[in-house]
């Protein structure tokens, strides 16, 4: 007679690995905004416009002139020049004084002209440097400002400072800014259009996944 101890006992059936999950492969991101891409002959462009520009400005500030043509070069030439890279511009704003360093004695306004147009200007450069297209706005706000108001509030400050009130004097700063904002505004959007292009024919370039 068996003993109900040596019935044996069932064995469990093995466990059926649940199937891997397959993944579908992802399409890669594209990036939102590319940086741009430094070629040789981009460098090179951007060399000899940079030095190109810098030159032309040096000519105006070295050779004798009256005050209104040194002002207009010098604010449009120094916008134009921060477009070729960052340090362009701020040599620019440097040779305001080299007339200075000429033999031709600067003209008696432009002891007023330099620290006035000067802090003006650098402040565009550095609202420039911050953003985009949509800065630009902005640096002509804060420009126009500078100039608008001591032309308002000079007298007020120094009764022998005329200079900032005088018509002439803020038509061609404010014309000289005109100037070179709106080439900078035209490179930016040319650049935008450039790098939309660009990314649409990447995405049509890569495959379907």
């Amino acid at each position: 007679m068996t003993s109900p101890d040596s019935a044996p006992t069932p064995q469990a059936a093995p466990a059926t690995p649940a199937p891997a999950r397959t993944r579908r492969a992802r399409r890669p991101r594209l990036p939102e905004f590319e940086p741009p891409r430094i070629t040789p002959g981009r460098a090179l462009a951007h060399l000899l416009g940079g030095l190109i520009t810098l030159a032309v400005l040096a000519y105006f500030q070295w050779t004798p002139g009256e005050w209104p043509v040194r002002l207009l070069t010098w604010v449009a030439l120094t916008i134009i020049a921060d477009e070729f890279d960052g340090w362009y511009g701020y040599v620019a704003l440097l040779l305001g004084g080299l007339g200075y360093f000429s033999p031709v004695t600067p003209p008696e306004q432009w002891t007023v002209i330099l620290p006035l147009v000067g802090g003006a200007l650098a402040g565009v450069l550095l609202i420039k440097h911050s953003g985009g297209l949509f800065v630009l706005p902005f640096a002509a706000a804060l420009y126009a400002a500078v100039i608008i108001g001591m032309g308002q509030f000079a007298t007020k400050l120094d009764g022998s400072l005329t200079l900032p009130a005088n018509e002439e004097f803020q038509r061609t700063a404010l014309v000289g800014l005109i100037v070179g904002l709106t080439v900078s505004a035209i490179r930016r959007i040319v650049s935008l259009i450039l790098r939309a292009r660009a990314r649409r024919e990447q995405r049509g370039a890569m495959p379907a996944a």
